[in-house]
């Protein structure tokens, strides 16, 4: 049988979005049933195989947002999920693959779980853009989210700690108003398609909170304290309220973590 690790660089060695979305599918289903080798014999790429479009642009020197109330805007919304939801497959991927050696199978199990639904929420987007007639990479895109896992490339309790805790959590937080937005526009099919984004977003900022956790305190260390001082050296932004707590919460994402930090962070920018 192919190894595990053999297979998730597959999918982050292919470049074609709808490619990509078949090849995680079919890796993830695979691991399920048993088909993969759980051996890790080979390293994961340093950045990811990426289509020619969308262009990819710094994030300071992307376009003005366009009213949300227009069709237009609306694209450009769905176009920025469905780059989210791109890049979150790999980033999935690449979490099992390079953290996974010598970590419990659920470690796999739970990333490569993700890593289809985030294949499947990226294809529900690609679908409706279709419907606007649009597609995706018709309009620029930034590589934030990637960019913040090649900061944390050597360092699983680092990537856990920005990429669903910090990065996916802040979607958490802003995405009630955006479903509450397009429903008042009258666009439900959009808006259900954002609600299951957001109810799966949930249990995945959760894996991220359980294993962040579960190592921090295998290490003796105890959890919000290490999260506070591994977003401090790593994540450039500001934890910016309000947050969604109880969403935070029911992924396990407790306020002891980020209140007193954000607190913080907005006494320090504030003008």
């Amino acid at each position: 049988m192919t190894s595990v690790a053999q297979a998730i660089r597959t999918v982050l060695e292919t470049a074609t979005p709808r490619d990509k979305v078949m090849r995680a599918r079919q890796v993830a289903r695979d691991w399920r049933l048993g088909r993969l080798d759980p051996i890790f014999d080979v390293a994961m790429p340093n950045r990811p195989a990426r289509p020619e479009h969308p262009q990819l642009l710094p994030p300071g020197q992307m376009p003005a947002r366009r009213r949300a109330g227009s069709i237009a805007g609306r694209i450009a919304m769905l176009h920025a999920f469905a780059h989210i939801e791109f890049s979150a497959i790999d980033l999935a991927f690449d979490m099992a693959g390079r953290f996974g050696a010598g970590l419990p199978k659920d470690f796999i199990d739970d990333w490569l779980s993700v890593g289809a639904d985030e294949a499947m929420h990226f294809m529900l987007l690609e679908r409706r853009l279709a419907q606007f007639g649009s597609f995706y990479g018709a309009l620029p895109a930034h590589d934030g989210l990637w960019e913040s896992a090649a900061q944390t490339a050597s360092d699983i309790l680092a990537r856990l700690a920005i990429v669903p805790m910090v990065l996916e959590a802040r979607g958490l937080d802003v995405s009630p108003a955006t479903i509450a937005r397009l429903e008042k526009m009258g666009d439900t099919t959009s808006a259900r398609i954002l609600q299951r984004i957001y109810t799966d977003e949930i249990r995945h900022v959760g894996f991220g909170s359980k294993w962040f956790a579960a190592l921090a305190e295998s290490s003796g260390e105890q959890p919000a304290t290490l999260w506070q001082t591994l977003v401090k050296r790593y994540f450039r932004g500001q934890l910016k309220p309000p947050f969604n707590d109880s969403a935070r919460l029911r992924a396990g994402l407790t306020r002891d973590y980020y209140h007193e930090l954000a607190s913080a962070d907005t006494l320090i920018h504030a003008p």
